[in-house]
């Protein structure tokens, strides 16, 4: 007496706001009559924080500040104690998505050491002489209060790459010369556009082996005990491989990738930034990096 659970939403999307309404169905198959004890469908929304492992045993206290935050967290009675027939039924449900108390809801995010999720999630209770029956279904919050990018932010930025410009250039006091320019069309990007810009590489005595873009996300939590704060890459774009031609124009585009970004985040438990490196890789594999801190948001 097998009994099959799945969750589908109304929204194909699975996108939803605060203050929306999430509707959908149950849908249950068996090939017989199954007594229940009751059927319940949860919605939860939590920020999971995560300690690197570098940092376990340095903050002994710092323990109590990593427990889950719950954004989202009731649960309904669908059905009283009972028999589902055999066949298929189907069972509507709407559930409003509002935070607990005075919680704000954050935009889903899977990151390495802080995730936001969001899940609906149907239990069938059995006797205890049977197993209990779950069905989770994650569905993605955007968040329409989120700060608009202002027109004076979206200000061209450019940059221009030397060895005299090196943090560490005193460390290999025979560095190749080069020069190398560019610039990104923002630093106060939306999700929903691309990361735009150019390089150029005016000048350079050795061979180029590849450019790249990297996508790091820096992901701090703690308390006043201390904090975490972690740089993890989420993506790398070769732009350009093998030795470039000098004076050309190399266009720089970058898609902002769904659920590992989200707008910039930082609240008094945890903060979720955001950086651009542009590595250039010598033949000898020596390379240069230069860093843009990024600001992210969904308007």
């Amino acid at each position: 007496m097998s009994i099959n659970i799945d969750i589908k939403l109304k929204r194909a999307s699975k996108i939803y706001h605060e203050g929306e309404v999430v509707a959908g169905l149950i849908q249950l198959k068996t090939n017989s009559d199954v007594k229940h004890d009751g059927i319940f469908l949860t919605m939860e929304g939590s920020v999971n924080l995560q300690l690197s492992s570098k940092n376990v045993g340095i903050f002994e206290a710092f323990y109590n500040s990593v427990k889950p935050i719950q954004l989202v967290q009731y649960t309904l009675d669908v059905a009283p104690s009972g028999k589902i027939p055999s066949g298929k039924t189907e069972i509507p449900f709407e559930l409003p998505l509002k935070p607990r108390g005075n919680k704000s809801l954050y935009e889903t995010y899977h990151g390495v050491f802080v995730n936001i999720q969001y899940l609906i999630r149907c239990d069938i209770k059995r006797s205890f002489l049977a197993k209990d029956v779950s069905k989770s279904l994650e569905f993605i919050v955007e968040d329409k209060a989120s700060a608009k990018v202002e027109k004076d932010h979206s200000k061209i930025v450019f940059f221009k790459i030397m060895p005299e410009s090196l943090q560490n250039s005193r460390d290999r006091p025979n560095v190749t010369r080069f020069c190398i320019s560019g610039r990104l069309d923002s630093l106060y990007c939306k999700l929903s556009e691309p990361l735009t810009g150019e390089v150029v590489i005016e000048q350079c005595e050795a061979v180029i082996k590849s450019i790249e873009l990297q996508l790091v996300r820096v992901e701090t939590c703690g308390c006043a005990e201390g904090y975490s704060r972690d740089a993890t890459e989420i993506q790398n774009i070769q732009i350009g491989e093998g030795n470039a031609c000098t004076n050309l124009a190399i266009p720089i585009y970058m898609i902002f990738p769904r659920l590992f970004t989200c707008p910039t985040l930082s609240t008094s438990n945890f903060k979720v930034e955001f950086e651009v490196n542009l590595i250039v890789v010598f033949e000898d594999d020596y390379l240069v990096t230069e860093n843009f801190p990024i600001i992210l948001s969904r308007y």
